[in-house]
C-alpha cells in the first residue's frame, strides 16, 4: 500500500540561521523537514505516533501529518522492518524506528539478507531507500539484553550504511542524508545523548554528508577516533587534559561506520604519530578492531607506538550500577589509555 494517499503539507520557506535544541528534536526536525519536502517519506515503528515514540523523537508528527505517513505498528520487528523492506523496493521512503538495537536482532534477516542486498540483487534496477533509525548504549541499567553496541556488526555488511551522530547539529544532517539515499541506511542513535543541546542549522537543505568524517577537536600530540558516545566521553576527556596535563587531543569524530572515512583519521594520525580508538561495544571483532588495522596500514611509518583501544569490557553488561560503570568505556579508562600512551602515567 503506498504510504503517500494525501497530499503533504506546503513547505514553509526556509528559515534561516541556527537554533539550540537536543537531539531528539534536532533527528524530530529532520524528519518533519524530509517529510515535507518528499510525499514519499513516511515514518512507522512501534508507539510512533499516538505515544509520540518511545524517547519522544516522532512528538507531534501524528497529528501534523497524520496516519497514513505515521504508523504505529504491532510489537513485531520482524514484520514492520520487512514491511518496510517492501515499501521501500516499491519507491516510498520509510523510516523505521526500532525501539532499541537490540531488537532489530529479531528482524536481521530482513535487514542484513534483503534491505542490504536488493540494489545487488536486482543489478541496480531496484533499491531499498530505506532508513532504519534506532538508539543503543549502556549506562542506564538496562542489564545484558538491552545496553549492547552492535555497531560493528551491522557496519560489517555490505549494501547497507551505518552512521552514528555524536551531537544534534549532526543528528539532523545525516539523518536528512538518510533518508534522500538510495540505498539503506541504519542510523545508531544514543540513549545518553538524547538530551544533549547543541546548535543545529535550519535551513533544509543542509545535510551531513554520509562518508565523511569530522575533526571535532584540534590537537597535536595523540589523536583520538572514536563516535556516538564515544566521541562526547573523548572531547570531555581532552578538556580535562588539556587543563591538568597541558596535552593537546585530536577528536576524529567518525560519524559514518560504512562508509568509513580513513583519509581524515590517517591525515590525523601522520600529524600527532599515535593514536587510540575508542567505541561503546565490545572491542573484539569491533569497530576499534577495524580501526587499528586501518590505521597501522595506512600509516605503519607515521607510528610513535602501537594503536591502542577502549571499549566494552567482554561480558555480558552487568544490572548492578558499581559493575556496569566497571564494564564501561568510561572517561577514566580512556584518560588512563591516553596518559599511558604519551608515558605520562603514574
Amino acid at each position: 500500500m503506498s504510504a503517500t494517499t494525501t497530499d503533504p503539507p506546503v513547505a514553509a520557506p526556509a528559515p534561516a540561521g541556527t537554533e539550540t535544541m537536543t537531539y531528539r528534536e534536532a533527528l524530530r526536525l529532520a524528519m518533519r523537514q524530509e517529510m515535507e519536502r518528499d510525499g514519499r517519506v513516511f515514518v512507522m515503528g512501534e508507539e510512533v505516533g499516538l505515544f509520540d515514540g518511545s524517547y519522544k523523537v516522532t512528538a507531534g508528527l501524528l497529528e501534523d501529518f497524520g496516519p497514513d505517513r505515521v504508523r504505529d505498528t504491532p510489537i513485531s520487528e520482524e514484520g514492520f522492518l520487512g514491511a518496510g523492506v517492501g515499501a521501500a523496493m516499491l519507491g516510498e521512503r520509510p523510516i523505521v524506528e526500532v525501539m532499541t538495537l537490540n531488537f532489530v536482532l529479531v528482524a536481521m534477516d530482513q535487514v542484513i539478507n534483503h534491505a542490504a542486498k536488493v540494489g545487488a540483487m536486482f543489478g541496480g534496477e531496484v533499491r531499498c531507500p530505506l532508513v532504519i533509525r534506532t538508539p543503543n548504549g549502556a549506562g542506564n541499567q538496562l542489564t545484558a539484553q538491552h545496553s549492547q553496541s552492535f555497531d560493528g556488526w551491522f557496519a560489517g555488511t555490505p549494501g547497507l550504511k551505518v552512521v552514528a551522530p555524536a551531537n544534534p547539529a549532526d543528528a539532523k544532517g545525516l539523518l536528512k542524508a538518510a533518508i534522500r539515499d538510495d540505498d539503506p541506511v541504519l542510523v545508531i542513535e544514543n540513549l545518553p545523548i538524547y538530551k544533549e543541546k547543541g546548535e543545529v542549522e535550519l535551513d533544509p537543505e543542509l545535510i551531513t554528508p554520509i562518508g565523511l568524517a569530522a575533526l571535532a577537536r584540534e590537537g597535536s600530540d595523540l589523536t583520538v577516533v572514536s563516535h556516538s558516545f564515544a566521541t562526547v566521553r573523548a572531547l570531555r576527556v581532552a578538556e580535562k587534559l588539556a587543563a591538568e596535563h597541558g596535552v593537546s587531543l585530536e577528536v576524529v569524530d567518525l560519524r559514518s561506520l560504512r562508509p568509513l572515512d580513513v583519509e581524515t583519521v590517517a591525515a590525523s594520525v601522520a600529524k600527532t604519530n599515535r593514536a587510540i580508538c575508542v567505541e561503546e561495544g565490545w572491542p573484539t571483532y569491533g569497530v576499534t578492531a577495524e580501526l587499528a588495522a586501518r590505521i597501522q596500514y595506512a600509516c605503519f611509518d607515521d607510528l610513535d607506538a602501537p594503536v591502542e583501544r577502549v571499549g566494552m569490557a567482554e561480558v555480558p553488561l552487568p544490572y548492578a550500577k558499581e559493575l556496569e560503570l566497571a564494564a564501561m568505556p568510561t572517561e577514566g579508562r580512556i584518560e588512563a589509555a591516553i596518559l599511558r600512551q604519551l608515558e605520562l602515567a603514574p
